[in-house]
């Protein structure tokens, strides 16, 4: 166990850890109203209308895929009579495909911002960091993902991800990191997880920190009163201000 190998996968977690709570509630605290991704569908929409969609729906599959591999343990899925071929199967299936998605919404975005001039002027620089560090995690993590493709299809010998990267990542939540599990990884997840430790660290302090506002408030608001168009029929008073009528008189 080096010195190395303590830093990157015993401390750099839970400093990425105390970064992203910590600049959650510091933007909470002091910058309520910069809690926004600054839309830009003012200055351009055609683009924005493919490209938006195109990423959200392949980022949100490529995190649902990501909490299956390192959450669940391969005794569970083995336990459901799925094989460990069957499993990777299945991975990949839905892996590529998320994959090519995001990084093809992403690309577009990004073109977007470069070849529309108020866009463009709209970009900062803390969003050019923001998109260099974020298209590094969906290259390397789709890099991966072919790499374990071309291995499982082609008779290699591949580090398999759920001996070593799943395991890690369970510890952390113990407080006791494996960190020879991780060290026993390939170079390219430890890449991509070093450069997706470095992307989580910086979101609360980008547009970013969007995805930690899901307007999840409408699940349990109450429903919305609309005011029927029709005569009155019943006499306004003096006293009564003209604007809304009450809810209890609505048609």
């Amino acid at each position: 166990m080096s010195v190395l190998g303590v830093m990157l996968w015993g401390v750099a977690p839970y400093l990425m850890l105390l970064l992203l709570v910590g600049g959650l509630i510091w933007r909470r605290r002091y910058d309520r109203f910069g809690w926004t991704t600054r839309s830009s569908q003012l200055y351009e929409s055609r683009l924005l209308r493919v490209g938006s969609p195109l990423f959200h729906i392949g980022i949100l599959v490529v995190i649902v895929g990501h909490v299956i591999g390192l959450v669940i343990p391969e005794s569970w899925t083995s336990a459901l009579g799925m094989s460990n071929a069957q499993y990777h199967v299945l991975a990949l299936a839905l892996g590529i495909p998320a994959g090519v998605c995001t990084l093809g919404g992403i690309a577009l975005l990004i073109w977007r911002r470069r070849s529309s001039g108020p866009v463009f002027s709209a970009t900062t620089v803390n969003d050019k960091a923001m998109y260099v560090v974020l298209v590094l995690a969906i290259a390397t993590g789709l890099a991966t993902t072919l790499v374990a493709a071309g291995a499982a299809f082609g008779g290699a010998s591949e580090t398999n991800y759920r001996e070593t990267v799943s395991p890690w990542f369970r510890s952390l939540f113990v407080l006791r990191p494996d960190i020879d599990s991780m060290g026993a990884a390939s170079l390219n997840y430890q890449i991509h997880t070093l450069i997706g430790m470095a992307l989580i660290a910086i979101m609360p302090f980008t547009r970013l920190v969007h995805a930690f506002a899901a307007p999840w408030q409408y699940l349990f608001r109450p429903y919305v009163v609309y005011r029927s168009r029709a005569p009155r029929d019943y006499p306004r008073t003096a006293a009564e201000p003209r604007g809304w009528d009450p809810v209890s008189r609505r048609q």
